[in-house]
Parts: C-alpha cells; sequence; structure tokens
C-alpha cells in the first residue's frame, strides 16, 4: 500500500467509525442518559472508548485518521459499534488488516466459455459484472428484462450509473430507493476492494455531483457484499416479475461476477419471465457478443 494509499484508507476508516458511531445511541448501549443535550447525534468518542477499552485519545487519532490500530482493537471496536460481517469486513480492509486485494491495472475480459452460458441461458436472464459494478457481458433476456446494453456506449455501461442517471430504471424497480441504497452500499465495498481506481473516483465524483440521494448514501458508508437477494420489476411488457438474483463468483477473475435472475416455478412471475423470452426470442433484443 502506497503512503497516499495508506493515508486515504485511513482518512476513510476514521470517516466510517465516526459514521457508524452516530447510529447507536446511549440507551441502545446501556449507558446512563444525564439528559443534558448533546452536541452530537449517536455516541460520544469517550463512550465508545470506554466500551472498548481504548483511551479516548487513542480512538480520536484513529477516528482522525492519524494512527493504525491492531486488529485486537479494531475487532474490538466492531463488536462495540454493532457492526454487522460486511461492515466488519469492510473496516478491516480499510485497516490493511484482511481481505484487501491489490489493485488490477489491466482492463477486464469475459471469457468465451462464460458468454457461451450466458447465450445458453435462453430462459433465465443473466449479466456478468466487473469492478465498480460495470457491464461486461449480458444475454438476450437479461437485455429484454432491463435496457438494451448495446445501445449504451461502453463507458457508460456500468450498474450503479444506470440505477441513478436512467429514468427507465427508476420505473423498472418497484422499489427504487431500496434497490439504488443497496446498489450504494455493494459499491462502497467494491471501493474497499479496489482502492486508488481512478474509474471508482470519477463514478462516485460524478454521481455525487448529480444526484443528491447518492451523495447522501454514500456519505452514510454502510457496506454489503453483492452476493444474493430480490428485486421486484415492474415491466412494461411482462408485467410485475419478483425475481430472485445471484452473484457468482468467476473462478478466473475474482473481481468478474455471473449474475442470474430466477423466479419460483409456478409463480405469476416465472410465467411473466417464460413470455418475456418468448416476447425476447421475437423481438430480438440485443445480447452482447464482443470478443
Amino acid at each position: 500500500m502506497t503512503s497516499m494509499s495508506r493515508d486515504a484508507h485511513l482518512s476513510e476508516l476514521g470517516e466510517f467509525l465516526k459514521a457508524r458511531r452516530a447510529e447507536l445511541s446511549p440507551r441502545a448501549m446501556g449507558l446512563p442518559e444525564s439528559g443534558a443535550l448533546r452536541r452530537v447525534p449517536g455516541l460520544r468518542r469517550e463512550e465508545v472508548a470506554q466500551l472498548a477499552a481504548i483511551s479516548t485519545v487513542y480512538y480520536t487519532r484513529l477516528e482522525q485518521g492519524r494512527i493504525e490500530a491492531s486488529t485486537p482493537v479494531l475487532l474490538a471496536l466492531a463488536r462495540v459499534l454493532r457492526l454487522d460481517e460486511d461492515q466488519r469486513d469492510y473496516m478491516l480492509q480499510l485497516a490493511g488488516k484482511e481481505n484487501a486485494r491489490p489493485r488490477r491495472q489491466a482492463a477486464q475480459k469475459v471469457r468465451p466459455p462464460t458468454r457461451r452460458l450466458l447465450d445458453n441461458l435462453t430462459d433465465t436472464p443473466a449479466l456478468v459484472l466487473g469492478r465498480r459494478m460495470d457491464i461486461l457481458a449480458w444475454n438476450s433476456l437479461a437485455a429484454a428484462l432491463m435496457t438494451d446494453f448495446s445501445q449504451i456506449p461502453e463507458e457508460h455501461r456500468n450498474s450503479v450509473r444506470l440505477v441513478f442517471t436512467d429514468p427507465a430504471f427508476r420505473e423498472l424497480y418497484a422499489d427504487w430507493e431500496s434497490s439504488a441504497r443497496n446498489t450504494v452500499a455493494f459499491l462502497r465495498m467494491e471501493a474497499a476492494d479496489n482502492p486508488g481506481d481512478p474509474r471508482m473516483t470519477a463514478l462516485v465524483d460524478e454521481l455525487s455531483e448529480r444526484d443528491p440521494q447518492f451523495r447522501e448514501w454514500w456519505a452514510a458508508r454502510h457496506v454489503a457484499h453483492h452476493s444474493t437477494g430480490t428485486k421486484i420489476f415492474r415491466h412494461p411488457v411482462a408485467g410485475d416479475l419478483t425475481l430472485d438474483w445471484e452473484a457468482l463468483a468467476c473462478p478466473t477473475d475474482p473481481d468478474q461476477q455471473l449474475v442470474i435472475l430466477t423466479a419460483e416455478p409456478g409463480t405469476p412471475s416465472h410465467e411473466g419471465l417464460r413470455f418475456l423470452a418468448s416476447w425476447a426470442a421475437n423481438h430480438e433484443p440485443s445480447a452482447d457478443a464482443a470478443s
């Protein structure tokens, strides 16, 4: 980790800790309340330090990004701040303790077998996401479900960008706000996985300037792994579709994920997806065929 990268990570770690303690109330932590007006939301620094059995000066310097903390101290803070597993992993990544991967400079390519797999999934929407949640490849049903990705310039072909800048995507998600919040949390984790990525910085800067909700949610520093979930789509052709999604890691490139969307058999969503597949076959939405 370079000096610049180290300093940026320590600063981000401090901001992350500050955001997390702001969400906790003294009552929830079993601390006495004096009734006096608190100048800051959530816990005070000295209260966090007391619960973690460290000095207030030490914790203050940690929040200010001036010192590094040991793994035992970080784990104690994870317990005090009630971090979930994703948040703990993110904190440890920022501190350079676990799960940190070096930044990859080479452009990502989808292997031919993966492309063939996408094409063979004729009744299942599927796409491949890369770093920054860039959309690297997709099949015809994914294009029919979401949008014709081939009509989007490659440099703008990013799922986070589409969620916040494409009005059609806002209409597509039944609960756009929940989906958008989760997307920001996924991107936060991506940022920790790929420190110093200039394209990540440019994406965050652009979306922070263009969308106040993105700016607010990014500043909140919530994190989550992009692994599985459920989305409800309001599709103009297939109607309402409740689809479960899973992100499967690529064995040859851990920064690529195959995302597949399925519906429970026998449900209206399953029938709707089959109808959409038939419609897509007749209307030939564009599947990615780039080499």
